[in-house]
Parts: structure tokens; sequence; C-alpha cells
């Protein structure tokens, strides 16, 4: 009797120690192949991902989890949208780099009236984020397959304003070097409302590391970043044209804090990590549209 009893125990955690870590594997929902890359999206639990594969390689690009919509996953869209205290109410917003489409979704809860327009060069992309990702779009929030330099260079013809701009473009394996140069930060600038905030997703382990700062040191000067550490993940550059008092932030944060709590944003932990970026003291080459070895770097 005991050891029928023991036995069933033992078969009860055996069965326990098996299924939990098969529980815990990643399935494949959606795999296509675009005309840029390998679309994969796979649920591990209650997360989603959005991933792409280049050559071997296999990155996230968008998270979201399921079971709590509003909360952002990845660090570097918490520190994205911590851009607000620069600009606590933007209006119009260009977002150049779509993935599931959940910065715009955020920033459409936060302000209904907003005017966002998402570019995504793969067509593909757009799909999989309105099938797989709740990605939304009205008649305010649209979304463009387009090289996200074209349409920055025809908006530029248009005099076109925005009060957030939001550079977040990856092929798979890095930014897309015709996004890196001067000359295209130069175009970027030039669409950048009278309180407009560029906003610009990056990796500190990256070997352009050096260059991308004096790149954007040699169009806007100094410049806030936010990153945990150097080679430690992402590293976002925030370059507001109206830069606000220590005061202004201060009062900024108490007001955004609870609002952007459902999204598992804690600005007063992101301001740590929040630091301005001077010219490196090394001397790097600033990357152009004749000098941009992205590949090699």
């Amino acid at each position: 009797m005991h050891i029928c009893k023991f036995n069933h125990k033992l078969l009860g955690l055996l069965a326990i120690i098996f299924v939990l870590p098969f529980s815990l594997q990643a399935k494949v929902i959606k795999e296509e192949r675009s005309l840029y890359r390998n679309i994969i999206v796979e649920d591990k639990g209650d997360i989603r991902c959005l991933k792409f594969s280049v050559k071997r390689n296999k990155s996230s690009q968008s998270c979201i989890d399921k079971s709590k919509p509003k909360a952002l996953v990845f660090d570097y869209t918490k520190y994205v949208m911590s851009s607000l205290l620069f600009n606590p109410s933007p209006k119009r917003v260009l977002i150049i780099g779509l993935g599931g489409g959940t910065l715009s979704n955020s920033l459409l809860e936060l302000f209904p009236e907003i005017v966002i327009d998402n570019v995504e060069i793969d067509p593909a992309v757009i799909r999989v984020a309105l099938q797989y990702f709740d990605f939304k779009t009205t008649d305010n929030v649209k979304s463009h397959a387009q090289d996200g330099r074209i349409f920055i260079k025809r908006a530029k013809r248009k005099k076109q304003q925005y009060d957030l701009i939001i550079l977040d473009a990856f092929n798979g394996e890095y930014i897309p070097e015709h996004l890196l140069t001067k000359e295209f930060l130069e175009e970027t600038q030039s669409l950048l409302a009278d309180d407009g905030v560029l906003v610009a997703n990056t990796f500190s382990s990256s070997k352009l590391y050096h260059h991308e700062t004096a790149t954007y040191h040699a169009v806007f000067g100094d410049f806030y970043s936010l990153q945990k550490g150097y080679n430690q993940g992402n590293r976002v550059i925030m370059i507001p044209k109206i830069k606000p008092s220590n005061a202004e932030l201060s009062q900024r944060l108490i007001k955004l804090e609870p609002r952007l709590a459902d999204y598992n944003i804690k600005l007063m932990n992101m301001l740590a990590f929040l630091e301005i970026e001077k010219l490196p003291a090394e001397e790097y080459k600033v990357l152009t549209d004749q000098y941009s070895p992205a590949n090699l770097l």
C-alpha cells in the first residue's frame, strides 16, 4: 500500500519534470520568406515574438505579453517611451521600422487623437503585425510600405513636421547603413517641429558605436542617451530641439509616471541610465553617404 502511494507520487513528480520543459519550448506559429528576410512568429507561454532570420542569425524584433497586452516586454521600447519626458503630448509622430507595432499601439492608447505614420519597407512585416500582434490602424494611424529614407525625403519636400520621430529600423543584422549617415540625419532633422524630439534605437555592443556617436554629434551636438552600460544591449539616443530644465523634467515625470505604469515603465528607474553623450575623445569617422562601412564594422 505504501509502495503504491510512493510510486504514484513519484510518477506524478516525473510527469511534472518532463512536461514543464516542453511547455516552455517556443512554438512557431507563422513562418514566411519575404523579399528581405525570413519572418518568424513564435509563442513561448504568454510571450509572442516576431523574429527575423538573416544569414543564419535570428533576432527578436518585437514581443508582446498576451496576458498583459499593454506591458512592454523589451527594455528598449520602455526607453523609447520615456522620451515623452521631452515632449509629453506629441500630436504627430513618425516611426521608421514597424516590428510588431507595439510602439505605435502604445502611443495611440495614450493619445487617442494622435497622428502616426508608420514606415516599414517590408509589406510582409505589416501583414504579420496586423494579424499576430494586434497592430492597430485608424484614419490617423497609417502604415506605409516604403523605404524609410525615401519617405523622409518626400516628407521633407512636402514640408511635413513631426513632434516625435522614432528611428527603429532593423534588417535582421543591423540598422540599414543608408539610415546611419550624416546626410540622412540632416534630412530627418528637417522634419522636427519646433518642440520635436528625435529618438533612435541603436546598439551599445556594435563596433559602429563611436562612429554613430560622432555622426549624431556632427548633426546635433551633445545628445542624451539611455542605456544600462556600454556593451550591454540597446542604446536609445534622444535629441529634443528644446532641452527642458531639471525642474521641468521633474514636473513631467510626476505627471507621466502613473500614466506609463500600465506599460511596465518605471520612469524614475529609467532616469538613472540617462546621460549626456559628448563627442568621443578618440578620432572616429563620421558616417556619410560616401563613407558608411557598416557592413565591415
